[in-house]
């Protein structure tokens, strides 16, 4: 039987970003997984789909019970740096690199996972909007009736970045007279509810919404990608079984799920 590799092995190759090794790390793994293992992954609402699905099948091929949390990335943030235990985590690069240097996740175990843009949504059967070009899209914001975003002050991505490109736009007043803010979640459920005519969100969250239909990503030429990277926790309950699961949310092979959800490999 070949010895599981420590999780010392598993951070030196997800620092390097070589994923040939990290999914050979998983075929070693995957087949000695620890009897009733317990796994908690903290993820942000964007990747959620991809982790949800990832755990159902890890779970199945290992008995690991996969417990999946989603929150804003500024939520995690705070979550994390007020002691909440974790066996894998899910948020920014950035945000990541600065739990790092505080060592509340494991030195040398981030690992690029996906990146995704932002879309537009209306209810299904509703008109849609021509949203090909930045006027376009301005034409769309100003004659909505309401408009769903994430509320920014909840640490979300993509309600950062749309408050900063409104402002660009010269449309701030007017869209926040009409913004429907969301603290977490699924913002295209507000225009299945009826809430908002438009919901702007990571493609991948909309998709997601049953009733919701994606007009189309933003134009080229103000999109904003939101990449996402995978941690280890300083002490993971089960090391072994927590490099595994990372590994298998960085294999090459995950390409197809990740388009299938709205994302793509970074």
């Amino acid at each position: 039987m070949p010895a599981t590799p420590p999780l010392r092995t598993f951070a030196r190759r997800a620092s390097a970003l070589c994923l040939p090794a990290l999914a050979l790390g998983l075929a070693l793994l995957s087949g000695h997984p620890a009897a009733a293992a317990e796994l908690k992954v903290l993820t942000t609402g964007a990747f959620k789909p991809v982790v949800a699905d990832t755990a159902k099948r890890f779970s199945q091929s290992t008995g690991t019970q996969v417990t999946v949390d989603n929150d804003t990335a500024g939520a995690l943030v705070k979550r994390v740096e007020g002691g909440e235990n974790f066996d894998v985590l899910i948020l920014t690069p950035a945000a990541l690199a600065a739990l790092q240097k505080s060592e509340r996740v494991g030195l040398g175990t981030v690992v690029p996972l996906a990146k995704v843009g932002i879309g537009v949504a209306v209810k299904a059967g509703a008109p849609k909007p021509d949203v090909s070009t930045p006027d376009a899209f301005k034409a769309a914001l100003l004659a909505a009736r309401k408009v769903a975003m994430i509320d920014p002050a909840s640490g979300g991505s993509s309600g950062i970045y749309l408050t900063g490109l409104f402002e660009k736009m010269g449309i701030a007043d007017e869209v926040k007279a009409k913004a429907v803010l969301v603290p977490g979640g699924l913002v295209a459920t507000r225009v299945v509810s009826g809430e908002a005519d438009l919901a702007i969100h990571q493609v991948s969250e909309i998709l997601a919404v049953p009733g919701a239909e994606l007009v189309a990503p933003l134009p080229a030429a103000i999109q904003n990608y939101t990449v996402y990277a995978g941690a280890l926790a300083p002490n993971p309950s089960n090391a072994d079984t927590a490099a595994s699961f990372l590994a298998l949310l960085a294999a090459p092979d995950m390409a197809p799920m990740l388009a299938a959800k709205g994302m793509e490999k970074p």
